[in-house]
């Protein structure tokens, strides 16, 4: 699989803490480098068919249809792309006209990623994002009518600015829509985020986590009475519509990360990029593969697939992980769960270990506490 990072935005939100620059001056030189990328990494796949390509950012919907073209052209004559690949990009609303989502599907892309957050105004205001409500609402009618039928949106909840009814009526204005996959995400004040900066200034209140956990379990309480299966913990999909992408990521599937701030997996060891676009452009320049390495142990290996595993619906494998990491290290991670985590946030069997519902918001501590097993 293929990750592609477009660094590139119109201005920065609120809330991310993705690496971007808010500009695109550099836009052309940076696809010069990214397509030389392409190749000089064309062997980090050892010859695996490339089964989803995801065009994240950033903001990739800034392309043009003539650059995407040239992007997908360079990866297809470079790997092999199988013909059923999924081909997602991320799109903000105010981008997706109905001439902008054709061009699109003509392309190729039959998935739209939606960063829509809210379908309130003075919330879209508050996150810094470009679009309005009804440019929302617009953007994902286009999109069904030049012929999508993989459309997701991304919701933003835990909002001070919105309480639990103005969170309900988000999702029910979702849900109303022609989408068949909905990833929703508690606000969270990244580290390199304005948001980070206002609460460390106070200038912004600390996000209150007894209303995400309150607007996560109301989220979870609605979607139970829909087609969308509760896949991830913060993804639902009708039936065969849940990312490949995303989900080859929690199976562990190796991939290639292309772009600034892009990280690989081969299975073994992860490598990445940096976090600024002109060193970037002067590694390629210079046929430095990446920026840095790290090469998985064991140990790291069994924590990521814990990490991983826990925050999807089918959980862990009892088998494949003792086949992988043999049967004491299981046991131990038996024996912490047994000890150390309450009945009501798992279920075991004798071939899996899954969290429930409610276990589901607790599953990155769950996994780190037992980091330590």
């Amino acid at each position: 699989m293929l990750y592609i990072h477009i660094p590139f935005c119109l201005s920065k939100c609120i809330y991310c803490g993705f690496y971007s620059v808010a500009n695109t001056r550099q836009k052309e030189v940076f696809l010069a480098a990214l397509k030389r990328e392409i190749v000089q990494r064309s062997t980090y796949l050892a010859g695996h068919p490339v089964r989803t390509i995801y065009f994240g950012g950033g903001t990739p919907s800034l392309l043009s249809g003539e650059e995407i073209a040239d992007i997908l052209q360079t990866s297809h004559n470079t790997f092999q792309i199988t013909p059923e690949a999924e081909i997602t990009i991320e799109a903000n609303p105010e981008q997706l006209s109905p001439d902008y989502c054709r061009m699109l599907h003509d392309l190729g892309i039959n998935r739209l990623s939606i960063g829509v957050q809210s379908f309130q105004d003075p919330v879209l205001r508050f996150m810094g994002r470009r679009h309005t409500a009804a440019q929302a609402s617009e953007a994902v009618h286009n999109a069904a009518a030049a012929g999508f039928d993989n459309i997701s949106l991304d919701l933003i909840y835990g909002v001070a600015e919105r309480s639990d009814e103005q969170w309900a009526e988000d999702i029910e204005t979702a849900l109303s829509m022609p989408i068949r996959h909905l990833s929703c995400y508690a606000l969270t004040p990244e580290e390199n985020s304005i948001l980070y900066k206002q609460i460390q200034n106070r200038k912004h209140a600390p996000v209150d986590d007894e209303q995400a956990a309150r607007q996560y379990r109301q989220l979870c309480q609605r979607l139970r009475q829909t087609p969308f299966r509760h896949y991830e913990v913060s993804n639902f999909a009708i039936a065969d519509y849940e990312s490949h992408h995303n989900s080859a990521y929690w199976d562990h599937t190796p991939y290639l990360g292309l772009g600034p701030a892009a990280h690989s997996f081969d299975g073994h060891s992860r490598q990445w990029n940096p976090a600024n676009l002109s060193q970037y452009l002067h590694n390629i320049g210079e046929g430095i593969l990446y920026e840095e390495r790290e090469m998985l142990d064991e140990k790291a290996l069994f924590n990521e697939t814990l990490l991983l595993s826990l925050r999807t619906r089918k959980g862990l494998s009892l088998n494949a992980l003792c086949e992988r990491f043999g049967p004491s290290r299981v046991n131990a991670l038996l024996d912490y769960f047994h000890t150390k985590v309450p009945q009501a946030h798992y279920t075991e069997t004798e071939s899996r270990l899954r969290l429930t519902e409610a276990g589901l918001w607790f599953a990155d501590g769950i996994a780190g506490d037992a980091f330590e097993i």
